[in-house]
């Protein structure tokens, strides 16, 4: 039973990782009518009501630092994640955003190392991590749209660390045995809570008109029920089994899931430059998440 769980968790990862990766396609569709911030509040309220309408009971009673963790989930992983990931695409190439965002792992691995005190990361965590990185560089860099902009490019580091430290809390929040919708839905409504006096200051705009068009409606779904309700509630359920530095390897598969995004939805081109970026990034995820097994003890059985 214990080894189902484990293997349900990395194929949790392994959704999250896809389901995530044609967020970019999506953003990169409703960018032309709606502004970070608006994109973020439909698809949270949409996500929110999804959790409630699932799963209506209530948590229950929580101490004061319990929701502090919870607030602190809202911020990082829901509010600023997301809204910085939106920014930086604005300022920034949507392969730039890719690519930065992915060293977010690392930055996992090392907030689980000195905050959580779990074991250093080895050798084989750090090559794999390194050769995942090359090609995903490989895949972003490949084409002709690539523009640096330093203000985009910090930003999206800023984002790729907002989320390890949303891993870390998720972590935390895991270990109070609370149902993970709950646990979800709470975390959402921080997030929420958090974006408002965002709104006010970022101009923010209801207009309604924008749905009459089926792509917007669609894509805005598509963020809020598949890549923030389903997606939050099984990267939540990876982290708890798998650990917050283990789970965040599968964050490797975002730009991966982009680039095929783009091929098939806005028409780009696979060149076998990218075709390589694909190849050498699934190798480094592969060895990232490789365990050497342990030789069976030498002591002798009677």
């Amino acid at each position: 039973m214990q080894r189902n769980k484990q293997v349900f968790a990395h194929v949790a990862g392994i959704l999250c990782g896809c389901i995530w990766g044609y967020t970019y396609v999506s953003l990169a569709i409703l960018f032309q009518d709606f502004t970070p911030v608006e994109v973020q509040f439909f698809r949270f309220i949409v996500a929110a009501l999804t959790l409630y309408l699932i799963y209506p009971k209530r948590m229950g009673k929580t101490t004061w630092r319990q929701e502090l963790f919870f607030a602190a989930a809202g911020l990082t992983g829901v509010m600023m994640y997301f809204l910085l990931q939106g920014i930086a695409i604005l300022h920034t190439s949507a392969p730039n955003v890719a690519v930065i965002v992915a060293i977010n792992p690392m930055f996992t691995a090392l907030l689980s190392w000195k905050l959580l005190g779990q074991a250093r990361p080895g050798k084989i965590f750090f090559l794999g991590a390194l050769l995942a990185l090359c090609g995903i560089g490989i895949i972003s860099f490949a084409g002709a749209q690539l523009a640096l902009n330093p203000i985009g490019d910090v930003i999206a580091v800023f984002t790729a660390l907002t989320w390890a430290f949303y891993c870390i809390f998720a972590k935390k929040v895991s270990e109070f045995g609370i149902r993970i919708i709950c646990t979800t839905r709470r975390i959402f409504l921080y997030g929420l809570l958090f974006l408002i006096p965002v709104m006010v200051v970022m101009d923010f705009q209801l207009d309604l008109e924008r749905f009459a068009n089926p792509s917007n409606v669609a894509n805005i779904l598509y963020l809020g029920l598949a890549a923030s309700a389903a997606a939050y509630i099984l990267w939540n359920f990876a982290v708890e089994r798998l650990g917050p530095a283990r789970t965040s390897v599968y964050i490797y598969l975002i730009p991966l899931v982009g680039v095929v995004g783009s091929i098939l939805v806005l028409g780009e081109t696979l060149t076998w430059l990218r075709f390589a970026g694909i190849t050498l990034t699934l190798g480094g995820l592969v060895l990232s998440s490789w365990k050497p097994r342990q030789k069976a003890s030498a002591v002798p059985t009677e």
